[in-house]
Parts: C-alpha cells; structure tokens; sequence
C-alpha cells in the first residue's frame, strides 16, 4: 500500500520526516518496503497483513499514526447541497442474497460534466500508482484511496429501468468489463444487474456498457459491502484483479458506507460539478451490533511476560478507538469498532497491547531453556505401528482430508451430500472432508499404477471427519489407519494380526464377515467385543473405477485410539512346550457358501483340548471341484502337555473333527 506523506497530512498532523514515520510505523507492524521522492512529496510503500483491511486507506495509516504520536484524527467534514428531488425517483435497490452481499447504497448525481481532474487530484493517484482517467473516475479512486471503501460510478443513462438488484449470477451470462475481457459468469459469482442483465461483478469490475464517458451526465454512485469469500473467488475465476477486488476480499466498513458515499459524492461535484439528488437508496438486510471482547491484565502479563500499566493499558485502547470500560481491577472490556474485523479474542486485544506498548520491551533471554518431555502413550503407538509397517515393505503416504464426489460416493460411510465440505473452493474436484482413508490411498495406489509401479504397499495414520448428528456440533474427528496393498487378502489379514499383536500383546484380533460397499469380500474386525475396522478384497466394479481391476488390491482401515485405549497388555507367560506336536493337513470340499469362520469354530467345538492350532492354509477352486462347491486346506496341531502323543490317538481326534464337519457342513475330505 503506497502511503503520500503530503496527502496523509490532511488527516493527522506530525513533524516527523519521512524516516521516522517509516520506523514508527514498523515497530507498530506495519513495515516499510520503500521510501520514495516524487514531485515534491514522499511516497511510503506500506507492507500490510491481509487481517488490516482497515489500513488499505490514507485515512486508515493516519489513525495507526495519531495513536502512535498521541494526536488527533482528523476526518473530512463532508457537506452536500442536495437537489429536491428524490433518490426513489431514479433508483430502488434490491439485494436477493443478503449472505453475499451486507449492505448497498446507491446515490444519484445529476448535471455532471466529465473532463480532466484538477492537478492536485491526478498528482495525488499518480503518487500512490493509480493513473488518471477523468475526473469522476478519479474521484472514485481518490476516496478509495483516502478510506480503503472501494465506490464505483454507473452513466445512468445507460441502465435499463429504475432498480438496480444484487443477485448471483445465472449460469450461461456474459458481461465484458471494462478492460475489455469477455467474462463468463456462473451461479457461484454475484453481479449487479438492472431489470435487463448484470452490469458489473460484484466486488471486482464494472462493466463496459455503462462505464463513465465524455457524454455522461447523470452518475449512479455504488458503495456497498460484499462477501470477501466470494469477491476473492470470482476475481481468480474471471482473472480479473482491481483495487476494489482487493479490498473488499479483506473487508470493507459497512457500518461507515453511507459516510464513504457521500464523501465520494462532495468529490465528483467539487472535480465536475452538478449535484447530488436528496436521499439514498440504502439496502441494509442485517445491521450489525456492536461486539465486546473483554481482556485480562493478568493474561497480559502471562502471555508477554512483563507488566503492561493499567493506566497505559486504556490509553492505548482509547487512542485506537476501542472505548475502553474497566469492570473489575483485572478485567478490561472494549466495544471493537466497525472497522477493525481482526479483533475477536482476547488474545487480539493483547497483540494490540504488544505492538502499541512496543515488542522492544519484552524482554529477551540471551538463552533458550527447553524442558525435555517424555513421548505419552499415542506417540508410542504411532511409533510403532509405522515401524512394524515399514518392516512389512509398506510405505508411508500423507493425503489431504478432501476427497472428491467418486471417492466419497464409493467409500464414504454416507452419501456425498452428507459429507461435510468447503462452501466454496477453486478446485471443485476434491471439496469433501473424507469419511474414511481407504478412498485417498487406493487413489494412490492408481498413481503408482499409471507410472507403471507394482506390488505396492501403503499405509497413512490420519484422522477421519465423521458428521455429527446434531446441526452445529463439530464432526466427530477419529485417528484411524489405513492400510492397501496388492495381493492375497491373506497376507494383508496377516499383517493386521501382527500390528494388534505387537500393540496389544495379550490381544487376538477376530474376522467377521460383513457386507462393504466397496468390496466383493469384508470383515469387521473386533478385539473382544470392541469393533476396531473393517478390511476387505475391492470388488470388480471399485477396482475399474480406479483401473485396478486386473490386480488383486485388499485393503483395511483399523481405528486407532481403539488400539491405544488396549496397548500395553502383557500376556502370560508359558513355558516352553516339552513334548512335540503332530500337525494333520486336511483338504476339505463345502459348499461356496461355507465361511472360514464355521469351519474354525465347528473344529474348535469337536476336538479335545490337546488342539493347539487351526491355520487356514489355502482355498482352490477348478476342474476337480464341482460348481458350486470350493476346496480349503486347514492345518491342525496337537500336542499334550502330560506326553508324546501317538499317531493312532491323533487319527481318532482327526475323525471326530471330519464327521461334526460332515454333519453339519456335509464335508467332504478331498482325496485328489
């Protein structure tokens, strides 16, 4: 923000040079790029943060420096010799979307001649970068450069009946502005529009059909207040910055529009003359009330570390126009003004004391003292399971918490539009906080697929944002792992029972089956009776859509604070057994529809205690195995612990299990 110390002068008054107002103005936060001699004056150019949208003015910097040199701010007194007609003769406004825009006002002035501006006007916009048009375009630009409200100035004449409308955009308009670019609007961008099409873009530009010329003579003066969000969307939709753009993206004063407009108003008359119809038309849809916000002295002290007077506590407030008002000895409460939109907390009130008492008085030690902390339990876990991972040949991803509609269609927990999502964002493909991580990595996995990189193995600790059920409640947000990787579901489940292993050493994880969206087959994995994730093999449908669908891909998504809520059990100890075990392999033909888990469990229920092991060791199904029907081999280890066990005692163990098998899952023992 460029700075003319000549015109800043009008408003605050200071013998400084142009040095010391520089260095007054850093130690304040506001730091100085450059100091420049133009014509006579000095030019400051002014780094701003984007949170001070107040200080994109002259009169805005003159306020930081009356606080600073302990002067008064001296504003413009604004006079208007009003015609006798009324406003409501020429124009009505109408704000469809009041969310998007807070306030409107348009001004009438009639008998207005446009021509060259003054010298004085045109050497003051050159000073600050902005090139002279005529005069009532630059008087628009010099009152937004003196208070940081951008104005803009509709030809009248130009305008298709009485009432202007602040509405969204239809998809399909075109308005082409007035540097000449053709823009295509859509229903997410705001226009100005009268009763036929949009004249300008909200916020951004005016359009060229009713732009300010030689033969204007009635002028329809705009200030208003627009939505920063979208003001700042459109502008990189269209590729179309301005001075306007800029400010209204950092909030503007709507409570000091109507002042601004008529302030613009006396300067269109005093360069080119006419005058200014009686009244306003004022869309105001939600005045705002004036918010507190209260500080601590106490807090002041914790947070800089040294002791701020009560007294210079309130003088600061006071000369930043905070309205100071102390409740209790300890307890300050100010009434933020309309145009300072940073301040909101306490601890924005503190930041004012800080860099209004001065940063040089906070005292700094010549060394940093660190205090070591011990890793808590949860960094522990995280540790270890990205450890044991890597040691699993998995590799480690980092996504972000936006997924698009496919991924979250196909792998959320809910539909889309129950997902929670930025209101507005440029990239429009990936705008859905993600329910679950399953759907980021498989699209990495597509990634590494297309650049032609096999047999992967991915995993990422993130959190998930569930929705809550109740309307304005922050979404559920839970630390969860994700895991894929190409192959058998077997090597996968392995690897999951590993990892509960090592976390929870006296903890067995169980496989339930379950139905996934995503997958041809699931489980829902449990320790005890805690659910703790879901894995599963994709199915064909999830795998084309991500052109997986000639690997075999499984994936699994484990709750984590589930396993930390278990980590650190310690099993008991056994001694090392004396006697050896004798393992019986047997092939058996079921019915497809037969699961592993009734295998298991029918086994465990027909063998005796000498049972030490089930494993499950393969499935096939092919020319030798019927339609319908599929082969899995199951491992069966025995031992006693009292002696060596006989072969011949193992062969009566093994029938007991094949004939439960037989009759209740009409087993067959597959000979060939």
């Amino acid at each position: 923000m460029k700075i003319s110390l000549e015109w800043l002068r009008d408003y605050v008054t200071f013998d400084q040079s142009a040095e010391q107002i520089g260095e007054l103005l850093s130690d304040r936060g506001f730091p100085i790029e450059s100091i420049e001699e133009l014509d006579g004056d000095t030019v400051l150019d002014v780094e701003l943060t984007s949170n001070r949208g107040d200080c994109l003015g002259h009169i805005g910097i003159a306020r930081e420096v009356a606080a600073a040199l302990g002067t008064t701010l001296t504003l413009p007194t604004v006079t208007l010799e009003e015609a006798e007609q009324e406003v409501s003769d020429f124009v009505n406004v109408r704000i469809d979307e009041p969310s998007l825009c807070g306030r409107y006002t348009a001004r009438v002035i009639t008998g207005v001649k446009v021509g060259p501006s003054p010298d004085w006007m045109r050497r003051r916009l050159e000073a600050v970068g902005l090139r002279s048009v005529n005069n009532v375009v630059d008087a628009t630009n010099y009152a937004m450069m003196e208070h940081g409200q951008p104005p803009h100035a509709f030809d009248y004449d130009t305008l298709k009946g009485k009432t202007i409308i602040v509405r969204r955009a239809q998809n399909g308009e075109r308005i082409v502005s007035i540097d000449g670019t053709k823009c295509d609007l859509n229903e997410t961008m705001q226009v100005i529009a009268d009763e036929k099409h949009p004249v300008a873009v909200a916020g951004v530009m005016g359009g060229l059909e009713t732009e300010v010329s030689e033969t204007t003579t009635t002028i329809l003066l705009e200030e208003a207040h627009f939505d920063p969000v979208v003001t700042r969307t459109t502008a990189r939709r269209l590729g179309l910055n301005s001075e306007a753009s800029y400010r209204f993206e950092r909030q503007v004063d709507r409570e000091n529009i109507d002042w601004a407009s008529r302030r613009c108003a006396q300067l269109i008359i005093q360069t080119a003359g006419g005058r200014v119809v009686r009244g306003v038309a004022d869309a105001y849809p939600g005045k705002l009330e004036s918010e507190t916000v209260g500080m601590r002295l106490s807090r002041v002290k914790t947070l800089l570390g040294i002791d701020v007077p009560k007294d210079k506590v309130m003088s600061i407030f006071e000369s930043l126009g905070f309205l100071p008002e102390a409740k209790t000895e300890d307890l300050v409460v100010c009434t933020v003004p309309t145009w300072r939109h940073d301040i909101y907390r306490e601890v924005d009130l503190i930041e004012e004391v800080a860099r209004c008492y001065g940063f040089d008085k906070i005292p700094v030690e010549p060394k940093i003292h660190i205090e070591v902390v011990r890793p808590d339990m949860k960094e522990k876990t995280t540790e270890k399971i990205s450890g044991y991972l890597t040691g699993c040949g998995f590799f480690e991803t980092i996504n972000v918490s936006f997924v698009d509609t496919k991924t979250a269609e196909l792998f959320g927990e809910s539909l889309p539009d129950a997902h929670l999502s930025v209101q507005e964002v440029g990239r429009t493909d990936a705008s859905l906080l993600r329910q679950n991580l399953i759907g980021s990595l498989v699209a990495v996995m597509q990634s590494n697929a297309n650049a032609g990189n096999t047999d992967c193995r991915l995993f990422e600790l993130a959190d998930t944002f569930i929705p809550s059920a109740q309307p304005g409640d922050l979404p559920r947000e839970r630390l969860r792992l994700g895991l894929t990787m190409e192959g058998d579901f077997r090597l996968l489940r392995g690897v999951i029972e590993g990892l509960v292993k090592r976390i929870c050493l006296d903890k067995t994880v169980v496989f339930k089956p379950v139905e996934l969206k995503w997958a041809a087959a699931g489980a829902a994995l449990f320790i005890g009776d805690a659910e703790m994730g879901v894995a599963g093999v994709l199915s064909d449908d999830t795998a084309r859509a991500y052109d997986l669908d000639r690997k075999t891909v499984s994936a699994a998504e484990l709750d984590v604070e589930t396993l930390l809520s278990m980590a650190g059990g310690i099993p008991a100890a056994k001694p090392i057994p004396r006697f050896p075990a004798i393992v019986r392999d047997l092939s058996l033909i079921v019915d497809e529809a037969v699961r592993w888990e009734q295998i298991e469990s029918l086994v465990r229920s027909a063998a005796p205690q000498e049972l030490e092991s089930v494993a499950f060791n393969g499935l096939y199904r092919g020319k030798q195995i019927a339609e319908g029907k599929k082969s899995i081999t199951l491992s069966l280890r025995f031992r006693d612990e009292q002696g060596t066990l006989r072969h011949d005692t193992v062969d009566g163990f093994e029938a007991a299990v094949l004939k439960a098998l037989s009759e209740q899952l009409c087993a067959e023992l597959r000979t060939a």
